[in-house]
C-alpha cells in the first residue's frame, strides 16, 4: 500500500508492529494491559536537514522509544510521525 504523505526534513512515518496477544506462556492478555509497541517499518522518509542526511530508509524494521511520535490515523491506518533522532535502532 502506498502512502500518499511526505514528512518534512528530519521525520520519518512508522507503522506500528502489533502488540503481543498472549505471553510466551500462552497466557492471553486484555487490552487493558498489552504493552505500546517500541518497534515498527518505515513507510516513508523525509529528505533530511541540509547538514545531515536521513540514515533510515522505506522498508527499514527500527526500534523507537516508547513514547516517541506523534500518532495518526489515515485511511483507517495508525502511524507514527517522529523525528529520525526519536529512532534507537535498525533491526
Amino acid at each position: 500500500m502506498e502512502l500518499n504523505i511526505k514528512p518534512l526534513a528530519d521525520r520519518v512515518i512508522v507503522k506500528a508492529a502489533q502488540a503481543e496477544q498472549k505471553t510466551a506462556g500462552g497466557i492471553i492478555i486484555p487490552d487493558t494491559a498489552k504493552e505500546k509497541p517500541q518497534r515498527g517499518e518505515v513507510v516513508a522518509v523525509g529528505n533530511g536537514k541540509k547538514d545531515e542526511p536521513m540514515t533510515v530508509k522505506v522498508g527499514d524494521v527500527v526500534l523507537y522509544g516508547k513514547y516517541a511520535g506523534t500518532e495518526i490515523n489515515y485511511n483507517g491506518e495508525d502511524y507514527l510521525i517522529m523525528k529520525e533522532s526519536d529512532i534507537l535502532a535498525i533491526l
